[in-house]
């Protein structure tokens, strides 16, 4: 059975469906040295601690109108982090009067919507070439949720988190609910790209891919830095520093590494 997004659905008991938002980040930097590595996998470690994490994601569950119940982190030696968070229906501030509308979500100001369960996850993995040269760190987050709202309405938040050269960003919808006539009601937003859910001007920022199976209720998005600045990815030190044949080396080195995580398969 068709309903329009205008539309109210009374549901038979609760709404059961589960949408899962997979959200990972890749920072990309040229370090020369192991004495760079190093600084580099240091200053990663303070940035993004399980303290800075816990904090990104308590803001996840207000925007989503979560209560925390429960926040486990850690810090690994040596290096990278890890945050879990349990939550649960929690107190609503504002309800909109519907929640259908394909649209960024909020930044972490007021709360958008009740939901019921749900679990937010986040680990990270600083990681480096074994010659030297290229250092890459990776933030994977997951957002879980039971109810109506869905989790990409915490996308604009996760994206202004981050300092981010590409992301890759998944969204599932599984199980099913029940309207009180019995039919089974497989989703309950209307949905065309996850894309719909990042601001223009983030949009500006990034040449984008989109593979989605909607019969599947599957959505993939892909996001590359359209902008390239060798500056910003040297540490320590900038490009004036460098002869034009250094600069272009490591330019080709750089872009490389960031077309094969974001077409996902080695180059030659």
């Amino acid at each position: 059975m068709d309903y329009s997004p205008e539309q109210r659905i009374t549901l038979h008991g609760f709404n059961n469906l589960t949408k899962s938002l997979s959200f990972n980040m890749y920072d990309v930097c040229y370090t020369k040295t192991k004495a760079e590595r190093e600084a580099y996998i240091e200053y990663i470690d303070e940035q993004y601690n399980a303290d800075r994490l816990t904090s990104i994601l308590t803001h996840v569950s207000e925007i989503i109108g979560a209560h925390v119940l429960n926040v486990a982190k850690q810090d690994y030696v040596p290096q990278g982090a890890s945050v879990t968070v349990l939550v649960s229906e929690g107190p609503v501030v504002e309800v909109p009067e519907e929640s259908y509308e394909e649209s960024p979500g909020p930044l972490p100001d007021n709360i958008v919507l009740q939901l019921d369960k749900s679990h937010i996850t986040v680990h990270t993995y600083p990681e480096y070439h074994p010659n030297e040269g290229i250092s890459t760190f990776r933030a994977d987050i997951d957002v879980s949720t039971c109810g109506e709202i869905s989790p990409l309405k915490a996308l604009n938040y996760l994206i202004h988190s981050f300092d981010t050269d590409i992301m890759t960003i998944d969204y599932r919808i599984r199980g099913f609910t029940r309207d009180i006539n019995g039919d089974k009601l497989f989703i309950d937003h209307e949905i065309s790209s996850i894309q719909n859910y990042i601001p223009d001007e983030v949009k500006d920022q990034y040449d984008m891919i989109d593979v989605n199976v909607y019969q599947e209720k599957l959505f993939h998005t892909k996001c590359k830095l359209k902008q390239f600045d060798l500056d910003n990815y040297l540490f320590g030190y900038t490009k004036d520093k460098l002869s034009p044949q250094e600069q272009q080396e490591i330019t080709d080195r750089l872009k490389l590494e960031m077309d094969e995580i974001y077409y996902g398969r080695t180059m030659d």
